[in-house]
């Protein structure tokens, strides 16, 4: 009995990996890069050849003891006004993640005079492009003729290897 719960868990795991669709995962930006969140950086430039997508995410790294990440309006962004954030992030590790998880415009900046020394990012979050739309089926002979496409065949292997392995071991 336990062999072959063990089987059919190793058999269920294997084709739920080969099956597994090739999704884009979120990614996640580095303020500043290697620089981080510092006034050493132009984050207009910085930002400039990058997409923001609902689901990434924002890695503030920083001086603890010098700098922070508000959130505020675009207004407040503009002056440098940091009284009244709408959002202060700062978990006073110096290592702080903001979720991009609305489609709008969205405003940082840096506290204690900081934001006048460049300190202030402003990100707009798109929603992610479509996938890429599948070419036509030409003939009906196209449709039948089998195709190896390189995301799933290598999956498919190591899980076949695996079914194979898991039943070698339960039955010998």
């Amino acid at each position: 009995m336990r062999s072959t719960t063990s089987l059919l868990m190793a058999l269920t795991c294997a084709l739920l990996m080969a099956m597994a669709p090739q999704l884009a995962f979120a990614k996640r930006y580095i303020i500043g890069g290697n620089q981080g969140w510092s006034p050493n950086v132009n984050y207009t430039v910085w930002v400039k050849d990058k997409h923001f997508y609902f689901g990434d995410w924002l890695y503030f790294v920083y001086d603890r003891n010098q700098h922070s990440v508000l959130e505020v309006n675009k207004t407040n962004f503009e002056l440098c006004n940091t009284d009244h954030p709408m959002k202060n992030w700062t978990t006073g590790a110096g290592r702080d993640v903001v979720p991009l998880n609305e489609t709008r415009h969205r405003y940082f900046v840096s506290g204690n005079g900081a934001c006048y020394g460049g300190m202030k990012l402003s990100v707009r979050t798109e929603k992610p492009p479509p996938p890429p739309k599948a070419a036509p089926i030409k003939n009906a002979a196209a449709t039948a003729k089998i195709s190896y496409n390189s995301h799933l065949v290598l999956p498919l292997a190591f899980a076949i290897g695996a079914v194979w392995d898991s039943f070698l071991r339960v039955m010998g």
